[in-house]
């Protein structure tokens, strides 16, 4: 009997291409909330740098200082919101932290002006360390951008994201998430480019009514 070989066609090199990519893609939609939460273990530093923008970052940063990781909080844009107690400063009052031991500035917009700001802050007080607290969703953008700021500075920086209700699992299982996730991604973007603060802002919203 005469052995009957089957030919087994191999995938040309462009559909594997192909496969590759399109599995590269989805492994990027999956893992896209979680690239942008970060947090390190909490240590001990000079100061707590808290960025406004919502009030669970004034209570984290409120929770670190009685858990004795600092003596100081440096309040980035102090008259921002901090929760309905009030702005930032009169938020971490309410939560127990004296006078004394708060430092602030009232001008960032951005976060980078939170970088380059507090930064003029830790060296006129010699801080050599600091944690830095935001949301959780904005931490990766947040470290992109201190780094930066903070690159010559000598100054030991450790982040701490603080929880907003961010599913970085699933960010496209709710309007919340997948606003968050677009807006986080298009301001590294816009930032690598030079784009910050209230015109930058302005833009990213004008962009987000597009596809709404």
């Amino acid at each position: 009997m005469k052995q009957i070989r089957m030919k087994i066609r191999r995938p040309s090199k462009l559909a594997s291409a192909f496969c590759l990519f399109a599995l590269l893609v989805l492994i990027a939609f999956l893992t896209a909330g979680r690239f942008l939460t970060l947090t390190d273990s909490p240590k001990q530093a000079d100061a707590i740098i808290v960025l406004s923008g919502s009030g669970g970052r004034v209570k984290k940063g409120a929770d670190l200082y009685h858990a004795g990781y600092s003596q100081y909080l440096v309040l980035s844009n102090s008259k921002g919101y901090g929760s309905q107690s009030g702005n930032m400063l009169q938020t971490t009052l309410a939560l127990g932290i004296p006078q004394d031991d708060i430092l602030t500035e009232n001008k960032a917009l951005s976060t980078y002006d939170n970088a380059t700001l507090t930064l003029a802050i830790m060296k006129k007080h010699g801080f050599t360390s600091a944690i830095v607290v935001s949301s959780d969703f904005h931490m990766r953008r947040v470290k992109l951008i201190f780094d930066h700021v903070y690159k010559k500075s000598g100054i030991e920086l450790t982040y701490v994201g603080s929880v907003s209700g961010y599913d970085s699992k699933r960010w496209w299982s709710n309007p919340y998430s997948r606003e968050i996730t677009f807006s986080e991604y298009a301001k590294m973007i816009g930032n690598f480019f030079g784009y910050s603060g209230p015109g930058a802002k302005k833009n990213l919203d004008q962009i987000k009514g597009w596809f709404r």
